[in-house]
């Protein structure tokens, strides 16, 4: 992997991430499209993803800096009570994205490398990318239309919004996103849409549930980085960080103002044309 290669990918990483539009998917199609000897199993394009994944958990924590420090401040107050108070918002929401996290994480070091070694291939990754258009707009489609409260505390809205029920299963449908072409942030926005939250308050939970996720996932293959897997490639690596780095941070501040009066449709026939073209083009090709 060059430094250019690097820049692409990184910035598409820190892109595709947040929008609902699979980061994984679009890292095995773009490469096989435009000819490069980059595959997603390959060790050094592990140790590439460990560092923008990385970078793009930094960014969801501080760009939701004060969010996390109510919610850690809520977790405390609940385990020093032993007991969620009825008007602890912050304490419910902290224990609902722990609720969320379970799941995923346990589906993730279950099937990880089973679910990506099966449906690696590009075409695999295109179709899946299509699937993904069509889940988003089925949960636009059946989503629960949210309370006409927009004004208020957003984090208190969802709270307030979400069951715990919920929470397990906007948890379990991240796990989704270990086949390439699934969005992380798509599977739980879509959730949100359907347990009742709005479009800014799906897309804010499902950032709060990614950021430990993906931040976890990160540090437990940062040795790899660091290892022989990340000879040649820390360079490009902590380049592609960057470059991952500033368009998470772009990326979830456009999401965060677009949401409050537009829905996810545009994101879903775009998975929809994209992995259209791309499975005809791989057809072909």
């Amino acid at each position: 992997m060059d430094y250019f290669q690097s820049i692409v990918l990184g910035t598409l990483q820190g892109v595709s991430e947040l929008f609902p539009i699979s980061s994984l998917g679009h890292s095995v199609v773009l490469p096989h499209m435009l000819g490069w000897d980059i595959h997603q199993n390959d060790e050094y394009f592990l140790s590439f993803l460990v560092a923008t994944h990385l970078a793009t958990a930094l960014v969801l924590f501080g760009f939701f800096w004060n969010d996390w420090m109510r919610i850690l401040a809520g977790l405390g107050r609940s385990l020093r009570h032993r007991g969620i108070a009825p008007d602890d918002a912050d304490a419910k929401l902290g224990w609902l994205l722990v609720v969320g996290t379970i799941p995923a994480g346990l589906i993730g070091l279950l099937l990880e490398h089973s679910l990506r070694n099966l449906f690696a291939s590009p075409r695999s990754a295109a179709f899946f990318l299509m699937v993904n258009g069509v889940l988003l707009l089925g949960a636009e489609r059946l989503r629960r239309r949210a309370p006409a409260h927009a004004d208020g505390d957003p984090d208190t809205r969802i709270a307030t919004e979400l069951t715990w029920r919920s929470a397990i299963l906007v948890g379990t449908a991240q796990a989704l996103a270990l086949i390439p072409g699934i969005s992380r942030s798509g599977a739980a926005m879509g959730g949100g849409l359907r347990a009742g939250l709005s479009h800014e308050d799906a897309a804010r939970y499902a950032f709060l549930l990614a950021t430990p996720i993906i931040g976890a996932a990160a540090l437990l293959k940062l040795p790899d980085l660091f290892g022989s897997a990340g000879d040649g490639v820390r360079g490009p690596a902590l380049v592609g960080a960057l470059f991952s780095a500033v368009s998470a941070y772009l990326a979830v501040r456009f999401l965060m103002r677009y949401l409050r009066t537009h829905t996810f449709t545009p994101f879903g026939v775009y998975c929809l044309v994209a992995g259209g073209i791309a499975t005809v083009a791989i057809a072909v090709g």
